[in-house]
């Protein structure tokens, strides 16, 4: 499979590693595994890796400080945070210093598939179809979905995670409109919401504080009982 997404599985737990091994290969993807933070950095300097499934809690650093590392580092590569933490502030932690999705232990191999093939399927969106606009102008704001960059008003570049670039473009696309929750995580996710899940929320206050959107002046609004709307002029520059 040598075309196959390459996925980097980190956990401490063989069984886990190997039972991860045994079902990702089983079904399509190529497989990495690492037991630490030493052997994960190993895999990234040797390998292209296209998506890194991170366990929380490894023998020689916290997957979370991992995960802020990795973002600034290499903030295109999608990282899913595996977690048996109960307490739902530290899966909220993860989800502001950049990962792209978690999921509980335990769990089943097919759900974490499924979150997988959802990534994945929204980067090679972007790769393949060559968008109609090739950028959007906002508040200053420069946004180019074929390079996935966005320059702020003094000319400097803002790093966005992929996730928070998805969200930001969702609202491009559609300047205006109140979207709720569970259409924005339709949008970038495609999925559906869960009671308690507040990983749009988590993206919204993490995309807002790159902006700058302190509120004096409000890029985007919090609608009650609606969700989010994006309150400023949008304009594009399509293909020539």
């Amino acid at each position: 499979m040598p075309n196959a997404p390459h996925i980097l599985v980190v956990d401490d737990d063989l069984e886990i590693r190997r039972l991860l091994g045994r079902y990702l290969d089983g079904q399509g993807l190529r497989v990495t595994l690492a037991a630490d933070k030493r052997e994960l950095e190993e895999k990234l300097a040797t390998q292209q890796i296209d998506l890194i499934v991170l366990d929380v809690m490894l023998p020689d650093g916290s997957g979370l400080d991992i995960c802020r590392q990795l973002r600034d580092r290499r903030p295109h590569i999608p990282i899913i945070l595996l977690t048996a933490l109960k307490e739902d502030v530290d899966r909220i932690i993860g989800l502001e210093i950049g990962a792209d999705d978690y999921l509980g232990k335990p769990f089943n191999p097919r759900e974490l598939v499924a979150r997988i093939r959802a990534v994945l399927r929204r980067s090679a969106d972007v790769a393949e179809a060559p968008p109609a606009t090739t950028s959007y102008r906002f508040a200053g704001f420069v946004a180019a979905p074929d390079t996935r960059s966005l320059i702020d008003p003094e000319g400097d570049a803002i790093v966005l995670t992929g996730a928070e670039f998805d969200l930001l473009i969702v609202f491009l696309d559609r300047p205006g409109r109140v979207l709720s929750r569970e259409q924005l995580l339709d949008l970038t996710q495609g999925r559906e919401a869960d009671p308690l899940d507040r990983s749009i929320d988590v993206l919204m206050s993490r995309l807002r504080r790159k902006l700058g959107d302190d509120g004096k002046f409000q890029i985007f609004k919090t609608v009650r009982n609606g969700g989010y709307q994006l309150a400023v002029k949008v304009e594009t520059e399509g293909q020539a």
